[in-house]
């Protein structure tokens, strides 16, 4: 295998970057918000417009942020961030949908966001907005080199034609015992991250291009934040169950590849796209080195070689890098910040690791029914004391 030529856009999504964007005229204006935004007083009263802050421009955030409107009545809608596409780890990911386990997760609820996601993607690759979204249907197997723990996984129902492999089709992969047919869905980050975007804006939400370093920055200007800071939740959140764990990937030309192939364990796939295919992987955790491996990339490539001999023609190899936040469940919750007298409803949205792509509409709906619940506290009339 050749040298690989280095890509300089890997890139984490962890909310905090290491550098601030020089604001053009437009998004200076727009950064101004977090001061039109009026520094509110008083309590919210019920047909008060409800300032909500998303923190964090990420797959969680822009979900979370198409969301909020649909579910909280009279509210604005601010997405502040130091990173947007094509920056984050959202854009470096495979984005197929293949659920990742969570331990500390109950599995009917991984189950429920897995599914709403799904129905809501697949309503997606069914319309006319497909091409715009980046969203589309794609087939392919899932193969073990002994036979798994589960050989019908809790998604299995959901995703279309699931079925065990026929032998005539596992001769294809000498080396493997069982494997699994299945057709799910795909987002290419590069595409369906701006789409969202542009979903955000047309409600009336704000792009604000800006570092945060701390939640409290963000009140008066604002009635509820959502932390979608990812890795980022470490300092915002002072999370210290999250950590990185790194991705390796490579971007390649083999458009002949129309079907995905990956490995039980999940650490070697081949998923083909609508510009390249990505091959991976790597599950580094705690390691938050962002410099693409030489090594690691002949390796990646070579496990993949074994997979599908034909890949060695693939010409146009570009190295990805990408730190995905996880914990040992995803963290989806209110809390109330309290400051002297001062108060800060938040809703944290983060930690979903290699599973987000899978989870993420269902979680962002989940978050939005959070901030409403903010929301109607925030109007609600104190309660009067009987003293």
């Amino acid at each position: 295998m050749e040298k690989l030529p280095r890509d300089q856009e890997a890139a984490a999504s962890i909310g905090l970057g290491a550098h601030k964007p020089t604001l053009s005229a437009s998004t200076a204006q727009e950064s101004r918000a977090l001061t039109w935004a009026g520094r509110r007083r008083r309590p919210l009263r019920r047909m008060d417009t409800a300032r909500i802050a998303v923190v964090g421009a990420g797959l969680m955030g822009l979900s979370t942020a198409v969301c909020i409107p649909t579910l909280v009545p009279r509210c604005s809608v601010t997405v502040i961030a130091d990173k947007f596409t094509p920056d984050t780890t959202s854009d470096v990911a495979a984005g197929i949908l293949i659920p990742h386990a969570y331990p500390d997760t109950p599995v009917h609820k991984q189950k429920q966001w897995f599914r709403e996601t799904f129905d809501h993607l697949f309503a997606i690759a069914s319309s006319a907005e497909a091409g715009d979204a980046g969203v589309y249907l794609v087939s392919g197997w899932q193969i073990f080199r002994s036979m798994p723990t589960e050989e019908v996984p809790f998604w299995a129902d959901v995703v279309l034609g699931f079925r065990k492999m026929t032998e005539a089709e596992l001769k294809k992969f000498p080396q493997h015992v069982f494997g699994q047919a299945f057709t799910t869905l795909k987002c290419e980050g590069p595409v369906y991250l701006p789409w969202l975007e542009k979903r955000v804006k047309r409600s009336g939400g704000l792009m604000v291009p800006q570092r945060i370093e701390d939640l409290w920055e963000l009140h008066p200007s604002f009635d509820i934040v959502v932390n979608c800071s990812g890795l980022g939740s470490r300092q915002l959140a002072g999370d210290s169950t999250i950590f990185p764990v790194r991705g390796q990937v490579l971007k390649v030309q083999a458009p002949w590849l129309k079907h995905f192939i990956r490995d039980g364990s999940g650490l070697t796939y081949i998923y083909p796209g609508i510009s390249n295919v990505t091959l991976g992987g790597t599950r580094q955790k705690g390691d938050w080195n962002l410099s693409p491996d030489a090594e690691i990339s002949r390796d990646i490539f070579s496990r993949c070689c074994a997979l599908e001999p034909s890949l060695h023609r693939a010409c146009d190899i570009r190295e990805k890098v990408g730190l995905r936040p996880s914990r040992p469940g995803i963290r989806l919750q209110k809390e109330l910040l309290a400051q002297d007298s001062r108060r800060l409803p938040v809703v944290h949205h983060y930690g979903h690791g290699s599973g987000g792509f899978s989870m993420h509409w269902g979680t962002a709906l989940e978050a939005a029914r959070l901030v409403n619940e903010c929301a109607q506290a925030l109007r609600s009339p104190a309660p009067k004391s009987n003293l």
